[in-house]
């Protein structure tokens, strides 16, 4: 079986449903997978006789219209194509020299239906860096910070969340933070879903509302700072 046909079939339940709804026309999730899988094949370097280093870094870019459509999938579409990408590189003896990130930015001179995939092979430690570098906002929690890039995460107790806090005042799903591009930078807000405590921001009580630099965020007992690590 193919790598495309795995792909296919790995997704086809999100396609058939929550993916086909949003991409009708526009940028299709399988479309995206096998523009990554030629791209290991296209950038792959030989080390030895039997193996082959290939890129793991990826920055997708996007339409503005296809940008609004994909960033609320990227979590889950990020979360098939990463372990097909594997797959396909074990198959042909590629290796990768860090772990596979693929992130997606807004190119305004795309038109709809098309889109720009840029690569690199860097190391685990290089790749983390960058990100930080490229994030204008982070996240602080009790000292440590996290990077605030689309499409945003989810904090909580629960071991869904992408942000986990032991705190018994939070709900194991308590807060959606919302990342988006927005000009060189990114637009942050954050919105309740649906917790037990509620959230509070800049001391005022809310269901959701816009972040910027500076918001003092209460969640149960733990308070968030978003800054720019510059500032600091």
């Amino acid at each position: 079986m193919g790598f495309l046909d795995k792909v296919e079939k790995s997704i086809e339940g999100a396609v058939n449903g929550v993916f086909a709804r949003a991409f009708r026309g526009e940028v299709e999730p399988v479309e995206i997978a096998g523009r990554l899988q030629r791209e290991l094949d296209s950038e792959a370097q030989i080390l030895t006789r039997d193996k082959k280093l290939v890129p793991n870094d990826f920055t997708i870019s996007l339409s503005s219209h296809d940008y609004e459509h994909l960033v609320p999938y990227t979590k889950t579409l990020n979360a098939e194509i990463v372990p097909a990408l594997r797959d396909h590189a074990t198959e042909r003896r590629y290796v990768f020299n860090g772990p596979i990130h693929i992130r997606y930015e807004l190119d305004d001179t795309l038109p709809t239906g098309r889109f720009e995939v840029r690569s690199g092979s860097v190391s685990g430690e290089e790749s983390e860096s960058t990100a930080v570098r490229r994030t204008p906002l982070v996240l602080e929690v009790n000292g440590v910070r996290h990077p605030l890039l689309p499409p945003g995460l989810v904090i909580g107790r629960g071991s869904e969340a992408d942000l986990r806090i032991n705190d018994p005042g939070i709900s194991r799903r308590h807060a959606q933070v919302h990342v988006w591009q927005k000009g060189e930078g990114v637009g942050v807000s954050i919105e309740d879903l649906g917790s037990t405590n509620g959230i509070t921001v800049d001391g005022v009580k809310v269901t959701s509302t816009e972040l910027r630099d500076g918001s003092r965020i209460e969640i149960g007992s733990t308070r968030m700072l978003v800054h720019s690590p510059s500032g600091m």
